[in-house]
C-alpha cells in the first residue's frame, strides 16, 4: 500500500475516533498492527494529523468561540467562567503529561493494553449510562468549578491508550451530574487545548524525525481528519441524544475483544 493511501486511512481513523468515545489512539495503534504498518514510522505522523480534527470543532462551533472570545475580554461573566471551566479541566492533564510522558510513549506501542481499554471502557459507559443522576445544566459556563475539576482529573485516565479522551471526559461529566449534551460539548471544547497542547509537545519532543518530505502525507491525513470528523460531530449529538451512549459501548466491548483474539493468534 502506497503512503499517501495509508495517510488516508490513518486520516479517516482519526476523523472518526477523535470525538467518540471510542479512542481514536487505541484505533491508530490497532490499525497500524492489523494492516501491518511500521509503527514507529507512523507514530508521529498519528499525532502531527490531530489538529485537523481540532480545526474541525473550531469551524463548528466558530460563532460560540468568538463569542466568548470577544465577551472574555468584556468581562462578561458566561465567557469568564467558560474560560475557566476549560483552564480547570485542562491544567491536570498538563501536570501529569508531563511528568509522565516517557511512559505514556511506552503504552503507545502495546495493542493488548489498547484491547483490554477498549473492553474495560465500555463496560464503564455501560454503568454510567445506567446510573448517573444528571441534570440539565445549560451549558459549559454553567458546569460548577468542582465539576470542571473532577472532569480534569477523569480525563488524565485517558493517557492510557484506549481509555479515550472524549469517553473519559462525556462519562466523567455525567457521573459529577451533568446532562449528556453539555457533557459531550465540554468534552469538544476541552480538546482544543489538550489535543492542542500534546500535539505540540510531542511534534517539539520528535521534531527530528519530521522531514521535509512528511509534511505533504501531514497535510493529506490531516485535512482528511478535518473532514471526517467534521461530519461526525455534527451527527454526534443527535446519536447521543436518540440513544445515549450504550452503542458506543458495545463497539467498544466487540472491537476489544476479536482484537485480543486477533493479537493472541498471529
Amino acid at each position: 500500500m502506497n503512503e499517501i493511501m495509508t495517510a488516508i486511512i490513518l486520516g479517516i481513523v482519526e476523523g472518526l475516533t477523535e470525538f467518540l468515545p471510542v479512542s481514536s489512539t487505541g484505533h491508530l495503534i490497532l490499525a497500524t498492527e492489523l494492516l501491518g504498518y511500521d509503527a514507529s514510522r507512523w507514530a508521529i505522523f498519528n499525532i502531527a494529523i490531530q489538529p485537523g480534527a481540532i480545526l474541525a470543532i473550531v469551524v463548528l462551533y466558530r460563532k460560540l468561540f468568538w463569542d466568548m472570545l470577544t465577551g472574555f475580554f468584556r468581562r462578561d461573566p458566561v465567557a469568564i467562567a467558560f474560560v475557566r471551566n476549560l483552564l480547570i479541566a485542562f491544567f491536570p492533564a498538563v501536570i501529569l503529561g508531563l511528568a509522565l510522558g516517557d511512559y505514556i510513549e511506552l503504552l503507545l506501542e502495546n495493542a493488548v493494553v489498547v484491547a483490554w481499554a477498549l473492553i474495560v471502557g465500555g463496560f464503564a459507559i455501560l454503568l454510567v449510562e445506567r446510573y448517573a443522576k444528571t441534570v440539565d445544566v445549560g451549558g459549559v459556563a454553567n458546569v460548577s468549578v468542582r465539576q470542571s475539576a473532577l472532569v480534569g482529573l477523569v480525563q488524565c485516565i485517558a493517557m492510557i491508550p484506549g481509555v479515550s479522551r472524549s469517553g473519559a471526559t462525556i462519562l466523567g461529566a455525567m457521573s459529577f451530574g451533568v446532562d449528556r449534551k453539555t457533557a459531550a460539548e465540554f468534552s469538544f471544547f476541552l480538546a482544543l487545548p489538550t489535543l492542542s497542547g500534546a500535539t505540540a509537545l510531542q511534534l517539539f519532543k520528535h521534531r527530528d524525525a519530521i522531514s521535509a518530505n512528511d509534511l505533504g502525507l501531514i497535510a493529506v491525513g490531516a485535512f482528511v481528519s478535518f473532514i471526517v470528523a467534521w461530519a461526525v460531530i455534527k451527527a454526534f449529538l443527535a446519536v447521543v441524544t436518540r440513544y445515549g451512549f450504550a452503542p458506543f459501548a458495545w463497539y467498544r466491548i466487540v472491537v476489544g475483544a476479536a482484537a485480543l483474539v486477533w493479537l493472541g493468534m498471529r
